[in-house]
């Protein structure tokens, strides 16, 4: 199961899981972007389901674990990668409906998937959660507060379960990516504005996804995607309001 598989690092994550021989599952909010997936994944596709769904509506998320069951037997893996941003705006000028959604779907999409799979996994030989978070979890971004809030929730989630699922078949791995290039503003409905002159190291989807899944394998507790995010998580843990300030001086001036 992948979350978010119709744009981006979603859809990366799916390509490469059909290219090393798994079925797939295959969510997102938009059925054009699914679409998309599927004629990517070429000859691979026979593998590829896909289920256009709101993972921020429990009632649906809740259907979908016999819906997939039904198309491919069992469910060895979860994804939780889909996210959105916020608008670039500091906390007192967002609207109460921005701010709602970005907790809907980052942090309540991501229990509502979790929740619904979780049993199936505990019942397989061998299995994975994987929980999609973000830089913005550990260092704070101005004009990001709730998209950081949301994904910090999502971190110490996904760290909890590991502890609880020790002694299971589950093994569960986080995931923290830095600035990758996978149009979340866009697809978030939100203007993302331009960072002149800055000097931010991007990282192509595709390289993140095979990064993301060797890690997997190799049942990884914790996974840093990206150079930015490696090296502010290493100044964080040295000097968390030091990094706050680098991070702060970078962005201000995209909120004045």
């Amino acid at each position: 199961m992948v979350t978010g598989a119709g744009s981006g690092l979603g859809q990366a994550l799916a390509l490469e899981l059909l290219r090393r021989g798994a079925r797939v599952a295959a969510v997102d909010l938009r059925s054009e972007g699914l679409q998309e997936t599927m004629a990517k994944a070429g000859s691979l596709g026979e593998g590829l389901s896909l289920h256009p769904l709101d993972i921020t509506d429990k009632e649906k998320v809740a259907a979908l674990p016999e819906e997939v069951e039904r198309v491919h037997g069992q469910v060895d893996g979860l994804i939780n990668n889909a996210g959105i941003i916020q608008p670039f705006k500091r906390l007192l000028d967002l609207d109460e409906a921005a701010m709602e959604r970005v907790m809907r779907v980052n942090f309540w999409g991501t229990l509502h998937m979790t929740r619904a799979f979780l049993p199936r996994l505990l019942k397989r030989p061998e299995a994975h959660l994987v929980n999609v978070s973000s830089m913005g979890a550990f260092v704070p971004v101005p004009g990001q507060a709730l998209y950081g809030a949301s994904k910090a929730a999502v971190m110490l989630l996904t760290e909890a379960l590991w502890a609880e699922l020790q002694g299971t078949p589950v093994r569960v791995t986080l995931v923290l990516p830095g600035a990758m290039r996978t149009g979340i503003a866009e697809h978030s409905g939100v203007e993302a504005p331009r960072a002149e002159g800055a000097k931010v190291p991007v990282l192509e989807p595709e390289v993140a996804a095979k990064r993301l899944l060797d890690a997997v394998e190799r049942d990884a507790f914790r996974v840093l995607l990206g150079r930015d995010a490696q090296t502010m998580d290493l100044l964080y843990r040295l000097s968390p309001a030091l990094a706050a300030r680098i991070v702060q001086r970078r962005m201000a001036h995209l909120l004045t």
